[in-house]
């Protein structure tokens, strides 16, 4: 039930994914656009499905961690306590304190923790950092958010070519191009509707990923612990570049903390993820 569950969602999004770049094609180009649109999400959706572990894994410049590393070790500990194999560890640099998981399925998936998160967090704390992003993998929902973060960034790019087109003047002359509204309305429009979907996609997954983590480590309090350093991080520390709204949803938590970044965050609110940790007991 729940694999088909996934299914369904998987297409549906990779139908809006077409749909969406079909009315941008319509409005930019006519039918000329629409041809081209069409071929565009084509080669959007066979990536998005087959590669977009490798993708989001190339823009953070990931690399393996080794085998004979102690958090390898633990990962492997987790995994056999999960009884699932297949997932791979990766380690990137960043000044952000964060990790994901992502992939297709359990042979095709992989956890990635950052530099900071490994540095910030105590060995326990990282367990359970590493256990919810096991029980994403576990709980069958990487590859919607695999193909959310592909979606998603692919219409902030998109938005940001039309808004600079606008500027430019780039569709000026081109009578099939629509007028300048339409283009300012899809330039408007396309982040808003990336937004949504990450809503859709992850608040109720986060809750349901830090019960199976607890179920894993039995140690519900570490991840909560971790949950709380990391948010201190993102609210008394200046990033040095601001986050992408089309990739927070691959934060542990949301890294837009108050505002409208609260109204439109991918995760539900930190307190109330730990208030349930702390209220699971074993």
């Amino acid at each position: 039930m729940e694999d088909n569950l996934n299914t369904i969602k998987t297409t549906f999004l990779l139908a809006i994914m077409t749909t969406f770049f079909l009315f941008i094609g319509q409005i930019i180009g006519g039918q000329s656009g629409m041809f081209i649109a069409f071929i565009f999400a084509a080669v959007m959706n066979i990536a998005s499905y087959w590669y977009s572990d490798k993708i989001v894994l190339k823009l953070h410049s990931a690399r393996p961690i080794n085998k004979d590393n102690s958090l390898h070790s633990s990962f492997e500990e987790l995994l056999k306590t999960a009884e699932i194999t297949g997932p791979k560890l990766y380690i990137y640099d960043s000044e952000e304190p964060n990790a994901f998981a992502t992939g297709r399925n359990y042979e095709n998936s992989v956890v990635a923790v950052s530099t900071k998160l490994v540095e910030t967090l105590t060995t326990e704390e990282i367990n359970g950092v590493l256990a919810h992003e096991i029980a994403h993998i576990e709980n069958k929902d990487i590859l919607i958010a695999s193909i959310a973060a592909t979606f998603a960034g692919a219409i902030s790019m998109i938005a940001s070519m039309l808004k600079w087109g606008l500027i430019f003047g780039a569709f000026r002359g081109n009578r099939d191009s629509g007028s300048a509204i339409g283009h300012l309305l899809v330039a408007i429009l396309a982040p808003i509707i990336a937004l949504i979907i990450q809503m859709a996609i992850s608040r109720t997954r986060e809750f349901k990923a830090d019960y199976t983590a607890a179920q894993i480590t039995k140690k519900p309090e570490h991840l909560a612990s971790a949950l709380k350093k990391i948010s201190s991080y993102y609210s008394t520390t200046k990033l040095k570049s601001d986050p992408s709204p089309a990739t927070s949803h691959m934060y542990i938590i949301s890294p837009f903390i108050g505002g409208l970044g609260k109204l439109f965050s991918s995760h539900p609110p930190m307190e109330e993820r730990v208030k349930r940790l702390e209220e699971i007991s074993f």
